[in-house]
């Protein structure tokens, strides 16, 4: 497996496990879920930390897609060389950073990764398109 699609999988891994704190917040603030909770969708309080916790999550999930479309169009069309790897690498790790820094709720450091990883999506855009 080349190591953009490595990047791809370690990614969608990290996206897919970030829901977990906002569980967390969940049973802490308010328990397990009881039956009435099934049918009645609204969403039960949680402390700040736990909001910020679903928001890291919606936001891993809402830059997957376009991070995976391009390493799957590099992949496909033999665009993938040492540079996507690399940004495809730097996307991984500023991920994990942003979501770090989201859970902590640490100002100006979230944006500036957040612009990080998208600036690391045009580089991958960069190598499929020239």
């Amino acid at each position: 497996m080349t190591t953009d699609l490595t990047y791809l999988a370690l990614t969608a891994l990290l996206t897919g496990s970030l829901w977990i704190p906002y569980v967390v917040a969940q049973v802490a603030s308010n328990g397990f879920l009881k039956a009435e909770n099934y049918v009645d969708p609204t969403p039960r309080p949680v402390p700040l930390w736990g909001k910020r916790a679903d928001r890291t999550y919606m936001n891993a999930v809402e830059t997957l897609a376009p991070f995976a479309v391009l390493v799957i169009l590099a992949h496909v069309a033999g665009k993938a060389n040492a540079m996507t790897a690399f940004w495809a690498m730097s996307f991984f790790w500023l991920r994990v950073a942003h979501a770090l820094v989201y859970l902590l709720g640490v100002p100006f450091v979230r944006t500036i990764v957040f612009v990080l990883g998208w600036v690391s999506l045009l580089g991958i855009f960069w190598e499929v398109v020239k």
